[in-house]
Protein backbone atom coordinates (compact mmCIF):
# COMPACT_ATOMS: atom_id res chain seq x y z
CA UNK A 1 0.00 0.00 0.00
CA UNK A 2 2.71 2.43 0.91
CA UNK A 3 6.20 1.52 -0.73
CA UNK A 4 9.40 3.77 -0.39
CA UNK A 5 11.89 3.36 -3.25
CA UNK A 6 15.53 4.92 -1.59
CA UNK A 7 14.13 7.99 -0.31
CA UNK A 8 15.95 10.80 0.76
CA UNK A 9 14.59 14.26 1.77
CA UNK A 10 16.93 17.34 1.89
CA UNK A 11 15.51 20.80 2.70
CA UNK A 12 16.27 24.56 1.03
CA UNK A 13 19.28 25.50 2.80
CA UNK A 14 20.24 22.15 4.70
CA UNK A 15 23.78 21.01 4.48
CA UNK A 16 22.76 17.14 4.68
CA UNK A 17 19.87 15.29 3.56
CA UNK A 18 16.80 15.20 6.98
CA UNK A 19 16.70 11.39 6.16
CA UNK A 20 18.58 8.90 3.76
CA UNK A 21 18.14 5.01 2.63
CA UNK A 22 14.02 5.00 3.22
CA UNK A 23 13.50 1.81 1.12
CA UNK A 24 10.70 -0.10 2.99
CA UNK A 25 7.28 -1.53 2.26
CA UNK A 26 4.10 -0.90 4.65
CA UNK A 27 1.64 -3.70 3.06
CA UNK A 28 -2.11 -3.14 3.04
CA UNK A 29 -4.13 -3.94 6.24
CA UNK A 30 -0.85 -3.27 8.61
CA UNK A 31 -0.52 -0.86 11.14
CA UNK A 32 3.47 0.14 11.54
CA UNK A 33 5.06 2.30 14.26
CA UNK A 34 7.97 4.66 13.29
CA UNK A 35 10.15 5.22 16.25
CA UNK A 36 13.40 6.97 16.88
CA UNK A 37 15.04 9.97 18.44
CA UNK A 38 13.87 13.74 18.29
CA UNK A 39 15.37 15.27 15.16
CA UNK A 40 15.66 11.56 13.23
CA UNK A 41 13.68 12.49 10.40
CA UNK A 42 9.90 10.85 11.69
CA UNK A 43 7.60 13.83 10.22
CA UNK A 44 9.41 14.15 7.27
CA UNK A 45 9.02 10.64 6.18
CA UNK A 46 5.28 11.19 7.25
CA UNK A 47 4.85 14.16 5.67
CA UNK A 48 6.20 12.05 2.44
CA UNK A 49 2.99 9.69 2.44
CA UNK A 50 0.84 12.36 2.11
CA UNK A 51 2.59 14.88 -0.29
CA UNK A 52 3.17 17.41 2.09
CA UNK A 53 7.07 16.65 1.44
CA UNK A 54 7.87 18.38 -1.13
CA UNK A 55 4.69 20.34 -2.34
CA UNK A 56 4.22 22.17 0.89
CA UNK A 57 7.59 22.07 2.71
CA UNK A 58 9.61 22.68 -0.18
CA UNK A 59 13.50 20.71 -0.39
CA UNK A 60 13.93 18.05 -3.01
CA UNK A 61 12.99 14.45 -2.42
CA UNK A 62 15.27 11.93 -4.11
CA UNK A 63 13.86 8.10 -4.96
CA UNK A 64 10.26 7.47 -5.03
CA UNK A 65 7.05 7.24 -2.36
CA UNK A 66 4.14 5.34 -3.81
CA UNK A 67 0.60 5.27 -1.65
CA UNK A 68 -1.82 2.86 -3.30
CA UNK A 69 -0.01 3.13 -6.67
CA UNK A 70 0.24 6.99 -7.32
CA UNK A 71 3.56 8.25 -7.08
CA UNK A 72 3.81 11.41 -4.47
CA UNK A 73 6.16 13.25 -6.33
CA UNK A 74 3.51 13.95 -9.94
CA UNK A 75 0.53 13.84 -7.18
CA UNK A 76 0.04 16.64 -4.70
CA UNK A 77 -1.75 16.44 -1.28
CA UNK A 78 -5.27 17.18 -2.81
CA UNK A 79 -4.85 14.59 -4.85
CA UNK A 80 -4.32 11.90 -2.24
CA UNK A 81 -6.69 13.05 -0.17
CA UNK A 82 -9.29 10.24 -1.00
CA UNK A 83 -6.91 7.72 -0.25
CA UNK A 84 -4.78 9.34 2.75
CA UNK A 85 -5.37 10.89 5.59
CA UNK A 86 -3.58 12.87 8.15
CA UNK A 87 -2.97 14.05 11.66
CA UNK A 88 -0.01 16.29 12.33
CA UNK A 89 1.32 17.02 15.68
CA UNK A 90 -0.57 19.86 15.79
CA UNK A 91 -4.55 19.42 15.66
CA UNK A 92 -5.06 23.21 15.95
CA UNK A 93 -3.50 23.70 12.42
CA UNK A 94 -6.01 20.88 10.83
CA UNK A 95 -9.36 22.89 11.87
CA UNK A 96 -11.31 24.36 8.84
CA UNK A 97 -14.60 24.63 10.51
CA UNK A 98 -15.80 26.24 14.32
CA UNK A 99 -17.82 23.31 15.70
CA UNK A 100 -17.10 19.52 16.40
CA UNK A 101 -19.72 18.34 13.69
CA UNK A 102 -19.25 20.78 11.21
CA UNK A 103 -15.18 19.66 11.32
CA UNK A 104 -16.36 15.77 11.26
CA UNK A 105 -18.10 16.57 8.33
CA UNK A 106 -15.93 18.88 6.38
CA UNK A 107 -13.42 16.14 4.37
CA UNK A 108 -16.39 14.14 3.38
CA UNK A 109 -18.32 17.73 2.05
CA UNK A 110 -14.83 18.33 0.24
CA UNK A 111 -14.99 14.76 -1.17
CA UNK A 112 -18.77 15.36 -2.17
CA UNK A 113 -20.00 12.47 -0.38
CA UNK A 114 -23.73 12.47 -0.16
CA UNK A 115 -25.61 13.69 2.84
CA UNK A 116 -27.63 10.67 3.90
CA UNK A 117 -23.94 9.00 3.99
CA UNK A 118 -22.06 12.01 5.68
CA UNK A 119 -24.68 11.78 8.51
CA UNK A 120 -24.10 8.16 9.08
CA UNK A 121 -20.38 8.65 9.60
CA UNK A 122 -20.43 11.86 11.82
CA UNK A 123 -22.96 9.75 14.28
CA UNK A 124 -20.54 6.70 14.13
CA UNK A 125 -17.02 8.72 14.51
CA UNK A 126 -18.63 10.75 17.53
CA UNK A 127 -19.71 7.25 19.10
CA UNK A 128 -16.17 5.52 18.49
CA UNK A 129 -14.76 8.57 19.90
CA UNK A 130 -16.75 9.47 22.87
CA UNK A 131 -17.47 12.57 21.28
CA UNK A 132 -21.35 12.77 20.87
CA UNK A 133 -21.58 15.19 23.95
CA UNK A 134 -19.55 17.77 22.68
CA UNK A 135 -21.00 17.93 19.16
CA UNK A 136 -22.17 20.89 19.14
CA UNK A 137 -19.24 22.56 20.88
CA UNK A 138 -17.16 25.10 19.50
CA UNK A 139 -13.48 23.70 18.51
CA UNK A 140 -11.91 26.86 20.94
CA UNK A 141 -13.66 25.88 24.18
CA UNK A 142 -12.31 22.51 23.62
CA UNK A 143 -9.21 20.82 25.97
CA UNK A 144 -6.21 19.95 24.04
CA UNK A 145 -6.73 16.44 24.61
CA UNK A 146 -10.54 16.87 22.96
CA UNK A 147 -9.36 18.77 20.35
CA UNK A 148 -6.60 15.96 19.25
CA UNK A 149 -9.54 13.61 19.47
CA UNK A 150 -11.59 15.10 16.93
CA UNK A 151 -8.85 16.28 14.50
CA UNK A 152 -8.61 12.13 14.60
CA UNK A 153 -11.98 11.68 13.79
CA UNK A 154 -12.34 14.37 11.27
CA UNK A 155 -9.69 11.98 9.12
CA UNK A 156 -12.01 8.79 10.16
CA UNK A 157 -14.90 10.32 8.58
CA UNK A 158 -14.39 10.09 4.78
CA UNK A 159 -12.81 6.31 5.31
CA UNK A 160 -9.30 6.92 3.97
CA UNK A 161 -7.38 3.78 3.17
CA UNK A 162 -4.10 4.81 4.64
CA UNK A 163 -3.54 6.63 7.89
CA UNK A 164 -0.88 8.64 8.50
CA UNK A 165 -0.83 9.90 12.68
CA UNK A 166 2.26 11.96 13.69
CA UNK A 167 1.84 12.01 17.64
CA UNK A 168 -1.71 10.71 17.91
CA UNK A 169 -1.96 10.17 21.67
CA UNK A 170 0.37 12.90 22.87
CA UNK A 171 -2.67 15.11 24.51
CA UNK A 172 -4.86 12.52 25.45
CA UNK A 173 -5.31 10.83 28.40
CA UNK A 174 -4.37 7.25 29.26
CA UNK A 175 -8.43 5.77 29.08
CA UNK A 176 -8.87 8.27 25.95
CA UNK A 177 -5.52 6.85 23.92
CA UNK A 178 -6.56 3.33 24.63
CA UNK A 179 -9.79 4.23 23.45
CA UNK A 180 -8.56 6.28 19.95
CA UNK A 181 -5.74 2.95 19.26
CA UNK A 182 -8.56 0.53 19.71
CA UNK A 183 -10.38 1.88 17.08
CA UNK A 184 -7.06 2.54 15.27
CA UNK A 185 -6.88 -1.75 15.32
CA UNK A 186 -10.03 -2.20 14.49
CA UNK A 187 -9.95 -0.37 11.33
CA UNK A 188 -6.32 -2.13 11.41
CA UNK A 189 -8.01 -5.78 11.47
CA UNK A 190 -11.47 -5.43 10.48
CA UNK A 191 -11.49 -2.99 7.27
CA UNK A 192 -8.39 -3.51 6.01
CA UNK A 193 -6.98 0.49 6.66
CA UNK A 194 -3.10 0.75 6.28
CA UNK A 195 -1.63 2.67 9.34
CA UNK A 196 2.04 4.33 9.63
CA UNK A 197 2.48 6.37 12.94
CA UNK A 198 4.56 7.90 14.75
CA UNK A 199 4.79 8.12 18.28
CA UNK A 200 7.12 9.01 21.30
CA UNK A 201 4.89 7.42 23.73
CA UNK A 202 5.88 3.42 23.15
CA UNK A 203 4.61 2.54 26.80
CA UNK A 204 1.36 3.54 25.12
CA UNK A 205 1.29 1.68 21.08
CA UNK A 206 4.25 -0.73 20.19
CA UNK A 207 2.09 -3.33 21.41
CA UNK A 208 -0.39 -2.82 18.70
CA UNK A 209 2.28 -2.47 16.04
CA UNK A 210 2.37 -5.58 13.32
CA UNK A 211 6.02 -3.69 12.50
CA UNK A 212 8.05 -1.14 13.77
CA UNK A 213 10.17 1.00 11.03
CA UNK A 214 13.25 1.85 13.31
CA UNK A 215 15.17 5.32 12.50
CA UNK A 216 17.92 4.81 14.95
CA UNK A 217 19.93 8.07 14.05
CA UNK A 218 19.51 10.98 11.52
CA UNK A 219 20.91 10.41 8.00
CA UNK A 220 21.07 6.68 9.24
CA UNK A 221 18.52 4.35 7.08
CA UNK A 222 15.71 2.82 8.73
CA UNK A 223 15.43 -0.66 10.40
CA UNK A 224 12.29 -3.10 9.88
CA UNK A 225 11.02 -5.71 11.88
CA UNK A 226 8.73 -6.96 14.62
CA UNK A 227 8.39 -4.60 17.65
CA UNK A 228 10.58 -6.98 19.87
CA UNK A 229 13.25 -7.18 17.32
CA UNK A 230 13.83 -3.51 17.00
CA UNK A 231 13.21 -2.79 21.19
CA UNK A 232 16.20 -5.22 21.54
CA UNK A 233 18.84 -2.53 19.61
CA UNK A 234 16.55 0.80 20.01
CA UNK A 235 17.94 3.79 21.22
CA UNK A 236 14.32 4.51 22.46
CA UNK A 237 12.29 2.18 24.12
CA UNK A 238 9.42 2.36 27.08
CA UNK A 239 9.46 1.53 30.60
CA UNK A 240 8.47 -2.39 30.78
CA UNK A 241 11.67 -3.13 28.12
CA UNK A 242 13.89 -1.11 30.03
CA UNK A 243 12.32 -3.05 33.47
CA UNK A 244 12.86 -6.15 31.13
CA UNK A 245 16.75 -5.75 30.04
CA UNK A 246 17.52 -4.94 33.83
CA UNK A 247 15.90 -7.87 35.05
CA UNK A 248 17.74 -9.76 31.89
CA UNK A 249 14.36 -10.93 29.85
CA UNK A 250 14.94 -12.60 26.87
CA UNK A 251 12.53 -12.21 24.61
CA UNK A 252 11.73 -8.50 25.99
CA UNK A 253 8.01 -8.20 26.90
CA UNK A 254 6.24 -5.41 25.18
CA UNK A 255 3.10 -5.33 27.16
CA UNK A 256 2.52 -5.36 30.99
CA UNK A 257 0.63 -9.11 31.05
CA UNK A 258 4.01 -10.55 29.57
CA UNK A 259 6.08 -8.71 31.67
CA UNK A 260 4.25 -9.96 35.22
CA UNK A 261 4.55 -13.35 33.80
CA UNK A 262 7.85 -13.17 33.84
CA UNK A 263 7.96 -10.66 37.45
CA UNK A 264 8.10 -13.25 40.02
CA UNK A 265 11.81 -13.83 40.32
CA UNK A 266 12.52 -9.99 40.55
CA UNK A 267 10.14 -9.62 42.92
CA UNK A 268 12.15 -12.03 44.75
CA UNK A 269 14.95 -9.89 44.48
CA UNK A 270 13.35 -6.56 45.90
CA UNK A 271 11.06 -8.61 48.60
CA UNK A 272 12.72 -6.79 51.52
CA UNK A 273 14.06 -4.05 50.36
CA UNK A 274 12.88 -0.53 50.99
CA UNK A 275 10.19 0.45 48.62
CA UNK A 276 9.35 4.43 47.66
CA UNK A 277 6.24 4.10 50.22
CA UNK A 278 8.90 2.72 52.67
CA UNK A 279 11.63 5.27 52.49
CA UNK A 280 11.98 8.24 54.22
CA UNK A 281 10.77 11.31 52.31
CA UNK A 282 13.59 13.30 51.33
CA UNK A 283 12.31 16.61 50.23
CA UNK A 284 13.20 19.67 51.91
CA UNK A 285 10.63 21.78 53.30
CA UNK A 286 11.82 25.19 53.00
CA UNK A 287 12.98 26.51 56.36
CA UNK A 288 9.78 29.17 56.94
CA UNK A 289 7.74 26.92 55.76
CA UNK A 290 6.27 24.39 58.98
CA UNK A 291 5.58 20.90 59.06
CA UNK A 292 2.22 21.52 59.41
CA UNK A 293 2.15 23.66 56.31
CA UNK A 294 4.26 21.42 54.18
CA UNK A 295 2.43 18.60 51.78
CA UNK A 296 2.09 15.41 52.57
CA UNK A 297 5.31 13.09 52.75
CA UNK A 298 6.36 11.76 49.68
CA UNK A 299 9.62 10.64 48.23
CA UNK A 300 11.52 12.73 45.99
CA UNK A 301 13.60 12.11 43.07
CA UNK A 302 17.22 11.69 43.24
CA UNK A 303 18.83 15.72 43.43
CA UNK A 304 19.82 16.99 40.15
CA UNK A 305 23.49 17.75 39.58
CA UNK A 306 25.06 20.74 41.10
CA UNK A 307 25.56 22.48 38.20
CA UNK A 308 21.87 22.60 37.56
CA UNK A 309 21.04 23.53 40.91
CA UNK A 310 23.09 26.55 40.45
CA UNK A 311 21.40 27.11 37.16
CA UNK A 312 18.43 27.62 38.63
CA UNK A 313 18.71 28.70 41.44
CA UNK A 314 15.75 31.68 42.69
CA UNK A 315 17.18 35.32 43.38
CA UNK A 316 18.00 35.53 46.86
CA UNK A 317 15.71 39.13 47.32
CA UNK A 318 12.64 37.06 46.46
CA UNK A 319 12.54 35.45 50.05
CA UNK A 320 10.07 32.09 50.02
CA UNK A 321 6.49 32.73 51.39
CA UNK A 322 4.17 30.24 53.72
CA UNK A 323 3.06 29.09 50.72
CA UNK A 324 3.71 29.40 46.90
CA UNK A 325 0.26 29.06 45.45
CA UNK A 326 -2.96 28.94 47.77
CA UNK A 327 -6.49 27.99 46.07
CA UNK A 328 -9.73 28.16 47.91
CA UNK A 329 -13.26 27.19 46.92
CA UNK A 330 -11.76 27.67 43.11
CA UNK A 331 -15.29 27.77 40.81
CA UNK A 332 -14.63 29.08 36.82
CA UNK A 333 -17.21 28.87 34.34
CA UNK A 334 -16.22 29.48 30.87
CA UNK A 335 -18.28 29.41 27.71
CA UNK A 336 -21.22 28.69 29.64
CA UNK A 337 -19.90 25.56 31.77
CA UNK A 338 -18.41 24.78 34.97
CA UNK A 339 -14.50 24.25 34.11
CA UNK A 340 -13.89 24.11 38.10
CA UNK A 341 -15.60 23.52 40.51
CA UNK A 342 -15.14 24.38 44.52
CA UNK A 343 -11.31 23.66 44.11
CA UNK A 344 -9.25 23.67 47.25
CA UNK A 345 -4.95 23.51 46.73
CA UNK A 346 -1.69 24.77 48.60
CA UNK A 347 1.60 24.17 47.08
CA UNK A 348 4.79 24.85 49.06
CA UNK A 349 7.88 26.14 47.83
CA UNK A 350 9.86 23.08 46.66
CA UNK A 351 7.35 21.33 45.61
CA UNK A 352 6.43 19.30 42.65
CA UNK A 353 2.61 18.99 42.51
CA UNK A 354 1.26 16.75 39.25
CA UNK A 355 -2.05 17.85 37.95
CA UNK A 356 -3.98 14.42 36.21
CA UNK A 357 -7.29 13.60 35.04
CA UNK A 358 -8.91 12.83 31.73
CA UNK A 359 -9.30 15.07 28.98
CA UNK A 360 -11.82 18.53 29.82
CA UNK A 361 -11.40 17.61 33.75
CA UNK A 362 -9.97 21.17 34.17
CA UNK A 363 -6.59 21.04 34.73
CA UNK A 364 -5.53 23.88 31.79
CA UNK A 365 -8.39 25.54 33.47
CA UNK A 366 -6.84 25.68 37.18
CA UNK A 367 -3.18 26.22 35.33
CA UNK A 368 -5.28 29.51 33.77
CA UNK A 369 -6.53 30.51 37.00
CA UNK A 370 -2.93 30.45 38.74
CA UNK A 371 -1.31 32.52 35.85
CA UNK A 372 -4.36 35.29 35.96
CA UNK A 373 -5.76 34.34 32.89
CA UNK A 374 -9.10 33.58 34.07
CA UNK A 375 -10.87 35.01 36.54
CA UNK A 376 -12.31 33.11 39.55
CA UNK A 377 -16.10 32.79 39.18
CA UNK A 378 -16.49 32.59 42.97
CA UNK A 379 -13.26 31.68 45.24
CA UNK A 380 -9.72 33.06 45.63
CA UNK A 381 -6.75 32.42 44.21
CA UNK A 382 -3.34 33.83 45.70
CA UNK A 383 0.40 33.56 44.24
CA UNK A 384 3.20 34.09 46.69
CA UNK A 385 0.70 36.40 48.15
CA UNK A 386 -1.06 37.95 45.19
CA UNK A 387 -4.20 37.51 43.01
CA UNK A 388 -3.11 37.08 39.92
CA UNK A 389 -6.11 38.49 37.82
CA UNK A 390 -5.65 41.39 39.21
CA UNK A 391 -1.70 41.73 38.98
CA UNK A 392 0.32 43.81 36.32
CA UNK A 393 1.63 41.77 34.07
CA UNK A 394 5.09 43.06 34.83
CA UNK A 395 4.86 41.94 38.26
CA UNK A 396 3.12 38.93 37.99
CA UNK A 397 6.22 37.29 35.74
CA UNK A 398 7.76 37.68 38.56
CA UNK A 399 5.70 35.31 40.90
CA UNK A 400 4.74 32.93 38.40
CA UNK A 401 5.36 32.27 35.34
CA UNK A 402 3.59 29.80 32.27
CA UNK A 403 4.94 27.24 29.47
CA UNK A 404 1.43 26.05 27.95
CA UNK A 405 0.58 23.13 25.69
CA UNK A 406 1.85 25.01 22.63
CA UNK A 407 5.06 26.69 23.40
CA UNK A 408 5.49 28.48 20.32
CA UNK A 409 2.45 31.11 21.86
CA UNK A 410 5.05 32.19 24.04
CA UNK A 411 7.63 32.61 21.09
CA UNK A 412 6.64 35.43 18.68
CA UNK A 413 10.64 36.53 17.58
CA UNK A 414 12.02 36.19 14.29
CA UNK A 415 15.16 34.18 16.07
CA UNK A 416 16.32 32.59 19.55
CA UNK A 417 18.33 35.95 19.88
CA UNK A 418 15.92 38.24 19.66
CA UNK A 419 13.54 35.75 22.01
CA UNK A 420 16.29 35.98 24.64
CA UNK A 421 16.54 39.81 24.63
CA UNK A 422 12.85 40.36 25.02
CA UNK A 423 12.63 37.70 27.45
CA UNK A 424 15.41 39.33 29.76
CA UNK A 425 14.12 42.77 29.11
CA UNK A 426 10.19 41.70 29.88
CA UNK A 427 11.40 40.00 33.44
CA UNK A 428 13.73 42.99 34.29
CA UNK A 429 16.85 40.72 34.12
CA UNK A 430 20.48 41.54 33.71
CA UNK A 431 21.62 40.94 29.83
CA UNK A 432 22.56 37.50 28.84
CA UNK A 433 20.26 35.66 31.29
CA UNK A 434 17.82 33.84 29.05
CA UNK A 435 20.61 33.11 26.49
CA UNK A 436 23.06 31.11 29.88
CA UNK A 437 19.21 29.39 29.63
CA UNK A 438 18.98 28.37 26.63
CA UNK A 439 22.69 26.98 26.26
CA UNK A 440 22.50 24.71 29.34
CA UNK A 441 19.04 23.57 27.76
CA UNK A 442 19.76 23.47 24.29
CA UNK A 443 23.72 23.24 23.62
CA UNK A 444 24.45 24.05 20.14
CA UNK A 445 21.68 26.15 19.12
CA UNK A 446 22.50 29.77 17.82
CA UNK A 447 21.17 32.72 18.10
CA UNK A 448 19.58 33.12 14.32
CA UNK A 449 17.99 29.93 14.40
CA UNK A 450 14.21 30.87 13.80
CA UNK A 451 12.15 29.08 16.49
CA UNK A 452 9.88 27.43 13.63
CA UNK A 453 13.09 25.96 12.51
CA UNK A 454 13.19 23.91 16.50
CA UNK A 455 11.48 20.47 16.83
CA UNK A 456 9.09 20.62 19.54
CA UNK A 457 11.04 19.35 22.61
CA UNK A 458 13.40 21.98 21.57
CA UNK A 459 10.76 24.50 21.37
CA UNK A 460 9.46 23.80 24.47
CA UNK A 461 12.74 24.39 26.39
CA UNK A 462 13.01 27.41 24.62
CA UNK A 463 9.91 28.10 25.91
CA UNK A 464 10.70 27.03 29.44
CA UNK A 465 14.19 29.49 29.35
CA UNK A 466 11.99 32.05 28.21
CA UNK A 467 10.11 32.08 31.07
CA UNK A 468 12.51 31.32 33.69
CA UNK A 469 14.14 34.21 32.97
CA UNK A 470 12.29 36.05 35.56
CA UNK A 471 12.97 33.66 38.23
CA UNK A 472 9.54 32.61 38.93
CA UNK A 473 9.13 31.34 42.78
CA UNK A 474 6.28 29.28 41.35
CA UNK A 475 6.55 27.83 37.56
CA UNK A 476 3.54 26.44 36.07
CA UNK A 477 3.61 23.49 32.77
CA UNK A 478 1.06 22.16 31.02
CA UNK A 479 1.55 19.06 29.07
CA UNK A 480 5.50 19.35 29.19
CA UNK A 481 6.46 16.36 27.51
CA UNK A 482 4.51 16.40 24.09
CA UNK A 483 6.55 15.92 21.27
CA UNK A 484 9.38 14.67 23.51
CA UNK A 485 11.13 11.59 23.38
CA UNK A 486 12.62 9.47 26.44
CA UNK A 487 16.30 11.16 26.56
CA UNK A 488 14.52 15.06 25.91
CA UNK A 489 12.31 14.18 28.57
CA UNK A 490 15.06 13.09 31.09
CA UNK A 491 16.65 16.18 30.15
CA UNK A 492 13.40 17.98 31.02
CA UNK A 493 13.35 15.77 34.68
CA UNK A 494 16.69 17.22 35.56
CA UNK A 495 16.03 20.77 35.15
CA UNK A 496 12.22 20.45 36.87
CA UNK A 497 14.29 18.54 40.06
CA UNK A 498 17.35 21.07 39.70
CA UNK A 499 14.55 23.69 40.16
CA UNK A 500 12.36 22.15 43.08
CA UNK A 501 15.78 21.31 45.26
CA UNK A 502 16.00 25.34 45.18
CA UNK A 503 12.98 25.93 46.36
CA UNK A 504 10.61 27.12 43.73
CA UNK A 505 7.37 24.97 43.43
CA UNK A 506 5.70 23.14 40.28
CA UNK A 507 2.70 22.40 39.16
CA UNK A 508 2.30 20.39 36.03
CA UNK A 509 -0.68 19.34 34.48
CA UNK A 510 -0.14 16.19 32.38
CA UNK A 511 -1.49 12.71 31.24
CA UNK A 512 2.19 11.37 30.94
CA UNK A 513 2.17 9.10 34.14
CA UNK A 514 5.75 8.32 33.97
CA UNK A 515 7.04 11.86 34.59
CA UNK A 516 4.48 11.75 37.01
CA UNK A 517 6.19 8.95 39.22
CA UNK A 518 9.52 10.16 38.06
CA UNK A 519 9.43 13.43 39.38
CA UNK A 520 6.20 14.66 41.44
CA UNK A 521 6.07 14.58 45.26
CA UNK A 522 2.12 14.94 45.10
CA UNK A 523 -0.61 13.85 42.47
CA UNK A 524 -4.25 15.86 42.51
CA UNK A 525 -6.62 13.94 40.25
CA UNK A 526 -9.37 16.23 38.86
CA UNK A 527 -12.30 15.06 37.50
CA UNK A 528 -15.10 17.25 35.92
CA UNK A 529 -14.03 20.25 37.48
CA UNK A 530 -13.70 18.58 41.07
CA UNK A 531 -10.91 17.80 43.34
CA UNK A 532 -11.35 13.98 43.60
CA UNK A 533 -8.02 12.89 45.03
CA UNK A 534 -5.21 15.09 46.40
CA UNK A 535 -2.46 13.54 48.02
CA UNK A 536 1.26 11.62 47.60
CA UNK A 537 2.27 10.47 44.23
CA UNK A 538 2.76 6.58 45.03
CA UNK A 539 0.03 6.78 47.29
CA UNK A 540 -2.61 7.77 44.85
CA UNK A 541 -0.93 6.28 41.51
CA UNK A 542 -0.70 2.65 42.76
CA UNK A 543 -3.80 2.73 42.98
CA UNK A 544 -5.67 3.26 40.37
CA UNK A 545 -5.57 1.13 37.22
CA UNK A 546 -5.42 4.14 34.78
CA UNK A 547 -2.19 6.17 36.41
CA UNK A 548 -0.35 3.74 37.55
CA UNK A 549 2.99 3.78 35.78
CA UNK A 550 3.92 0.36 33.79
CA UNK A 551 6.65 -0.47 36.62
CA UNK A 552 4.51 -0.25 39.45
CA UNK A 553 1.37 -2.46 37.20
CA UNK A 554 4.34 -5.22 36.94
CA UNK A 555 5.93 -5.40 40.41
CA UNK A 556 2.72 -5.32 41.99
CA UNK A 557 1.84 -5.82 44.95
CA UNK A 558 5.10 -4.12 45.45
CA UNK A 559 5.03 -0.11 44.90
CA UNK A 560 7.50 0.26 42.86
CA UNK A 561 7.07 3.60 40.59
CA UNK A 562 9.95 3.63 38.16
CA UNK A 563 12.64 1.05 36.68
CA UNK A 564 15.75 3.85 38.35
CA UNK A 565 14.35 2.84 42.15
CA UNK A 566 14.56 -0.57 41.18
CA UNK A 567 17.89 -0.19 40.01
CA UNK A 568 18.79 1.88 42.93
CA UNK A 569 17.79 -1.10 44.78
CA UNK A 570 19.10 -3.52 43.29
CA UNK A 571 22.40 -2.23 43.66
Amino acid sequence: MIRFEDVSVTYDGAAEPAVRGVDFEVPEGELVLLVGPSGVGKSTVLGAVSGLVPHFTGGTLRGRVTVAGRDTRTHRPRELADVVGTVGQDPLAHFVTDTVEDELAYGMESLGLAPEVMRRRVEETLDLLGLAGLRDRPIATLSGGQRQRVAIGSVLTPHPRVLVLDEPTSALDPAAAEEVLAVLQRLVHDLGTTVLMAEHRLERVVQYADKVALLPAPGAAPLLGTPAEMMAVSPVYPPVVDLGRLAGWCPLPLTVRDARRRADGLRDRLTGRDTPTDAAPTRTTPPDVTPTDAAPAATAPAPPPRAARRLFRRAPEQPAPPTAAEVRSLTVRRAGVDALRHVDLTVAPGETVALMGRNGAGKSTLLSALVGLVAPSAGSVQVGGAVPHRTPPRELVRRVGLVPQEPRDLLYADTVGAECTAADRDAGAAPGTCRALVSELLPGIGDDTHPRDLSEGQRLALALAVVLAARPPLLLLDEPTRGLDYAAKARLVTVVRGLAADGHAIVLATHDVELAAEIAHRVVLLADGEVIADGPTAGIVVSSPSFAPQVTKILAPQSWLTVAQVREALA
